[in-house]
C-alpha cells in the first residue's frame, strides 16, 4: 500500500494534526462498521486525502462521532469523521490494499512464495475487492480503474519494454479516478478536472517514492523494481518526482475549496516531506528489518500506529512522540487566524 504522506506531529499545528487524525480514525471505523474488524487491516495513511478533500470542498465540516478510547491513541476518545468521504476512502483502502496482494502473490515475495500463504492471500484479496466495490457502488464511484490496476501493472512489468512514466500509469488512472469523484461526492462538479490532474501527479508520485525507498531490499533479494527494471538513476528519479510534484501543487492551485488547510498541508507540504525524506536516505543504506518480510512489517505499521508510533529499525524512531506546534508559531505575513487559514508550515 501506498503511504508517503505520514504527518508527524512536530510537523503540523495542533489544529490539522488533529484534523488529520480525525479523519485517519474515521477511515478505520468506516472500514470496521461496514466491513468487520479485519478490514481495518488496510487502514491507508494515502487513501484517507479522498476523505479530506470531499471535506475540503464543502461549506460545513464533515459531521463527526466521539469515539471510544483506543490504544493507539494512547487510550483517548476522538472526534472522529464520519461521512461518505470516509466510507469512499475505505473503498479506495480495500481496493488498493487488494491490488498490493495480488501483486505480491504475482511476483512470489517472501512468504507469498510458499503455496498455502499464496492462495490465503488471493482469497483475501478476493473478498477485499468484493467488500471495496460494494461500498463503491453505493457511493456511485466507479472503482474499475482500480480494480483493473493491478493487472495492468502486471502486464507492463511482464512486458519489460515500459519506460518509467508509462510504469506509472496505472496508479496515475486509479488516484485519479477516486480523487476525481470527490467533487461529485461533494457537490462541486468543476473541481473533478483540476482534481483529477492532481490525482494523476499524487499517484505517479506516490508510485515513485514507493520505489526509491523499496530500491534497496528489492535488490537484497531479487525483486522487481521500476527504478531497476528500466535503469533509471536516484537523480532521474529525483527529478519525476520534483516533477510531478510541481503538478501537483498547480492542479490543487485551481481548486475552489471552502477549507483548504489540511488538504494543502498535506497535499503540497507533506508530498514535498515525502520526496525529501526518500532521497534523503535512499533505500540502498537500509537492509529491511530481521525476521518478516517489509511488506508484512510495512503493513502492520500502518496498520496499528496510526503514525504514532515507529519501529526500532525506522530512521524516524527517536522523534516518533515528538512535541506538537500551535498556529503561535506560525511566521505568516498576514495573521491567519484560525488553522483552516494557514498560508505556512507552523512547523517549519
Amino acid at each position: 500500500m501506498f503511504g508517503i504522506v505520514r504527518p508527524c506531529q512536530q510537523g503540523m499545528c495542533d489544529g490539522h494534526f488533529s484534523d488529520w487524525l480525525g479523519h485517519l480514525c474515521g477511515l478505520c471505523l468506516a472500514l470496521r462498521d461496514e466491513h468487520g474488524q479485519a478490514a481495518r487491516l488496510v487502514t491507508n495513511y494515502d487513501a484517507l486525502l479522498v476523505s479530506v478533500l470531499a471535506e475540503a470542498q464543502v461549506p460545513a465540516a464533515a459531521p463527526r462521532r466521539t469515539a471510544g478510547p483506543c490504544p493507539l491513541r494512547g487510550f483517548r476518545g476522538a472526534e472522529v469523521v464520519r461521512s461518505d468521504g470516509a466510507r469512499l476512502a475505505a473503498s479506495v483502502s480495500l481496493i488498493l490494499a487488494a491490488t498490493k496482494l495480488r501483486d505480491h502473490v504475482s511476483d512470489g515475495d517472501g512468504l507469498y512464495a510458499r503455496r498455502a500463504v499464496a492462495a490465503g492471500a488471493a482469497r483475501t484479496a478476493a473478498r477485499w475487492t468484493r467488500a471495496g466495490t460494494s461500498t463503491a457502488r453505493d457511493l456511485a464511484f466507479d472503482p474499475a480503474p482500480l480494480v483493473a490496476a493491478a493487472e495492468r501493472q502486471t502486464g507492463l512489468e511482464r512486458r519489460g519494454e515500459a519506460g518509467l512514466l508509462e510504469l506509472t500509469a496505472p496508479a496515475e488512472d486509479a488516484v485519479a479516478a477516486a480523487f476525481a469523484h470527490t467533487a461529485r461526492l461533494s457537490g462541486c462538479p468543476g473541481n473533478a478536472e483540476p482534481l483529477e490532474r492532481a490525482g494523476r501527479a499524487f499517484g505517479r508520485l506516490a508510485h515513485l517514492l514507493d520505489a526509491v525507498e523499496d530500491l534497496g531490499a528489492d535488490r537484497a533479494v531479487g525483486a522487481y523494481n521500476p527504478l531497476e527494471a528500466t535503469g533509471t538513476g536516484l537523480a532521474e528519479a529525483r527529478g519525476h518526482c520534483d516533477a510531478a510534484h510541481t503538478d501537483l501543487r498547480a492542479a490543487f492551485d485551481t481548486l475552489e475549496l471552502r477549507r483548504s488547510g489540511l488538504a494543502r498541508t498535506l497535499l503540497v507540504t507533506e508530498t514535498a516531506r515525502a520526496i525529501t525524506r526518500a532521497f534523503a536516505t535512499p533505500d540502498e543504506t537500509r537492509p529491511p528489518p530481521p525476521g518478516l518480510p517489509k511488506q508484512v512489517v510495512g503493513g502492520l505499521a500502518t496498520a496499528f500506529s496510526c503514525g504514532l508510533y515507529r519501529p526500532p529499525w525506522d530512521p524516524k524512531h527517536r522523534r516518533s512522540f515528538c512535541k506538537r506546534h500551535d498556529c503561535g508559531n506560525c511566521r505568516c505575513d498576514a495573521d491567519c487566524g484560525r488553522c483552516d487559514n494557514c498560508c505556512c508550515d507552523c512547523g517549519g
